[in-house]
């Protein structure tokens, strides 16, 4: 979906979101807008279209599963002094770092 495809997010104090709901759901529905309802000055919730929704559970679950990934990681190098961690991992960038730049002297060299 390209940028300008987006809804546009609407604030409303939760009297005015209850009194027009059935408009309000009809315009998340199609996902005309976003709306955040607030009570008080204060935003407790917001409507969102249900493909906004499954893209938000879908992004949570990237996000846990990425989580985990750097947790088992961790686990992994528990017992790593990190001066030996911060020594082999300097040492593994400087090799990636001369070997792109040979593969730059190469292309540019052919």
């Amino acid at each position: 979906m390209r940028e300008q495809d987006q809804p546009m997010t609407q604030t409303m104090k939760a009297m005015d979101a209850r009194a027009r709901f059935s408009q309000v759901l009809n315009d998340v529905y199609r996902r005309r807008t976003r709306v955040v309802v607030e009570k008080s000055g204060i935003p407790v919730a917001a409507l969102v279209s249900m493909r906004d929704f499954q893209q938000l559970q879908l992004l949570e679950e990237q996000r846990r599963n990425a989580l985990d990934v750097l947790r088992r990681s961790r686990q992994a190098f528990e017992d790593v002094p990190l001066r030996s961690c911060s020594v082999k991992i300097e040492s593994a960038l400087q090799e990636v770092r001369q070997d792109m730049a040979a593969e730059r002297d190469a292309a540019s060299h052919p």
